[in-house]
């Protein structure tokens, strides 16, 4: 099969820009290639995550990681948590597991492109390129999306972008 395409634009990058604010991650660089752990043959862990200076009013965060480069029209979800409560500076490792015990009360996962309320990791086509997987950590100006962990990876986005006051980025790398 012949995986040559053109690459994807960044995701938000086509969204109407918001204000920005930091996040990092003890578990990759930005623009690095993931850590075993964060692959989806490799052990399925979200990486631990920080972030900072989020903009005045910030009432709530959603956390979402969003592969652009996948084979499909649309992209693939590999994970969406909401309901982080607005002092939330960081998740651990491994807080995307099933069960979301490792959440803040109140916050929770919605079904990703892999069927599962978790954190779904890296899994490109073998012998593709390699695809970027974009973490962003939405500051949201609500508290209460009126949304629950039933709906999609893609539903919660189309109702967390308009609350979205700003927006922190991380991209990490993976190639099979």
């Amino acid at each position: 099969m012949d995986f040559t395409r053109p690459t994807a634009p960044a995701p938000y990058d086509l969204l109407p820009p918001t204000a920005s604010f930091e996040v990092t991650s003890e578990s990759f660089t930005d623009g690095g290639r993931l850590d075993d752990a964060q692959v989806n043959s490799g052990g399925d862990r979200s990486p631990q995550l920080s972030w900072s200076g989020a903009p005045q009013g910030t009432k709530s965060f959603a956390v979402s990681c969003f592969d652009p480069d996948a084979p499909t029209p649309a992209g693939f979800w590999h994970w969406t948590v909401v309901g982080l409560p607005a002092d939330t500076t960081s998740l651990p490792e491994g807080a995307g597991a099933e069960g979301g015990a490792q959440l803040p009360a109140g916050a929770f996962m919605t079904a990703s492109d892999f069927g599962t309320k978790a954190f779904g990791g890296a899994a490109p086509p073998e012998g593709y390129i390699a695809h970027r997987y974009v973490f962003a950590v939405h500051a949201l100006d609500t508290d209460d999306l009126g949304i629950d962990d039933s709906v999609s990876c893609t539903v919660a986005a189309f109702t967390y972008l308009p609350h979205t006051l700003g927006r922190a980025v991380i991209t990490g790398l993976h190639q099979a």
